[in-house]
């Protein structure tokens, strides 16, 4: 991962736009950085009053579901689990979650089911005959 230029180049470069009356585009060809990074830092100094580089990188923690999880628990439980109407529900309650963060939940919960023999219904009927089993036990019944 890439470093932050230094706060001395940087006050430098802005230096030259609001005191040396060059423009931006003029003060990144000087200096030989890009002009949206001459325009991002001249921003941040009028926004902020520093030129200082923000963080880079770090750990950002999960978002904590707290009483939400009992409403996605019992959503399963319930009437099915849909993870768009889970992430609507909790939208409504004031939590701001994605799709994504909604799925990793779930998943850690072990709450998501998946069948066992899903792609059989997929396949054909003559591949079907010849890959199951003979007996009628191990068969899933049909509903």
């Amino acid at each position: 991962m890439g470093k932050p230029y230094s706060l001395d180049f940087r006050k430098r470069v802005v230096a030259a736009v609001e005191t040396g009356g060059l423009s931006c585009n003029q003060a990144a060809k000087q200096f030989g950085i890009g002009i949206s990074t001459a325009i991002g830092w001249v921003r941040r100094l009028r926004e902020t009053g520093s030129v200082a580089p923000g963080q880079m990188g770090g750990h950002k923690p999960k978002a904590n579901f707290g009483r939400a999880s009992c409403l996605v628990a019992g959503a399963h439980q319930g009437r099915g689990l849909h993870l768009a109407r889970a992430c609507a529900e909790l939208a409504e309650r004031g939590l701001k979650v994605d799709y994504r963060a909604v799925w990793n939940f779930v998943h850690a919960e072990k709450l998501s089911f998946k069948k066992k023999r899903g792609g059989w219904r997929t396949r054909s009927s003559r591949r079907r005959a010849s890959a199951r089993p003979v007996d009628k036990i191990s068969r899933p019944r049909r509903a």
